[in-house]
């Protein structure tokens, strides 16, 4: 199980510095033009925020499990992490997005789950 949480955490952490990076680096119109239609919905700064916050949650899933610095915050990234997918779903389908879109969130939500079970659980640190 170790070993899954470990590949679960991975990929999400992979997924969410991506994203984060995109979301950090680009300009809402390119953002808006890589698909996330979302962003002519929110306040200005707010894809910015998601984008460190996406960013610092990637980093708190693999960083404090690898040092032995805090580890406790493996779990609580992941919790932060499913509350914002959450929140990505909740966007998607109020948008009236296709399933296809909305898929991603929904798997990246289940991961952070997961993790946050896992990590929380029998297999903390």
């Amino acid at each position: 199980m170790n070993i899954a949480l470990w590949i679960a955490a991975s990929v999400l952490a992979l997924a969410m510095l991506g994203a984060g990076l995109m979301k950090l680096s680009r300009k809402p119109e390119q953002l808006k033009a890589a698909g996330m239609g979302w962003v002519d919905h929110v306040p200005a700064g707010a894809p910015r925020i998601i984008g460190l916050l996406e960013v610092l949650g990637a980093i708190g899933l693999i960083v404090p499990a690898l040092t032995g610095i805090a580890p406790i915050l493996v779990p609580l990234a992941a919790s932060g992490l499913a509350i914002l997918m959450i929140g990505a779903v909740i966007v998607h389908v109020r948008m009236k997005d296709s399933f296809g879109h909305t898929l991603p969130a929904i798997v990246l939500a289940l991961l952070a789950i997961f993790v946050a079970w896992g990590r929380f659980g029998a297999y903390a640190f």
